[in-house]
């Protein structure tokens, strides 16, 4: 019994690594939301916040059911992704998208090391794929959205 405990404090903890990230994710999206411009950019980031909201939402009841604590907010990289999203906003549009593009590859390589990781239940699996596929969708839109500010500057 003593290993299970220890296994499911382990994914507990993970799971409440990830939950601190979709937090500072959150953070960093509505930071995005209020400098952007274009009112598309803003609904689709305004969507992909609500995925971030839905990664948390579902992350924190596995970890009750484990018999945890959930984490309650962000943890220390909160600074450094909205740090790069303030800083984007001072220059344009495409330079948030960047930023974003970098929070994404943060959450992406998160998620996909949590898929990764052995002896997690199949219920457990199922959120972190599911969490992985919106991350990539995220990562995979702003990739575009940045293509078409650059090939706009290149040819105007």
């Amino acid at each position: 019994m003593a290993t299970m405990v220890a296994k499911d404090k382990d994914l507990a903890r993970l799971m409440n690594e990830l939950i601190a990230l979709d937090y500072d994710a959150i953070e960093a999206y509505e930071a995005a939301i209020s400098r952007l411009k274009a009112a598309n950019d803003k609904e689709q980031l305004t969507r992909f916040m609500a995925d971030h909201q839905e990664h948390v939402s579902a992350l924190t009841k596995l970890v009750r059911d484990l018999g945890e604590t959930p984490q309650a907010k962000g943890d220390f990289k909160r600074i450094l992704t909205k740090g790069k999203v303030v800083l984007g906003g001072l220059i344009d549009d495409e330079s948030i998208f960047a930023a974003m593009k970098s929070n994404e590859d943060d959450t992406n390589r998160a998620y996909e090391r949590a898929v990764q990781t052995e002896g997690v239940p199949e219920r457990i699996l199922t959120v972190f794929e599911k969490n992985l596929g919106d991350e990539r969708k995220h990562r995979e839109w702003l990739e575009q959205r940045i293509a078409t500010m650059k090939a706009k500057h290149a040819h105007p």
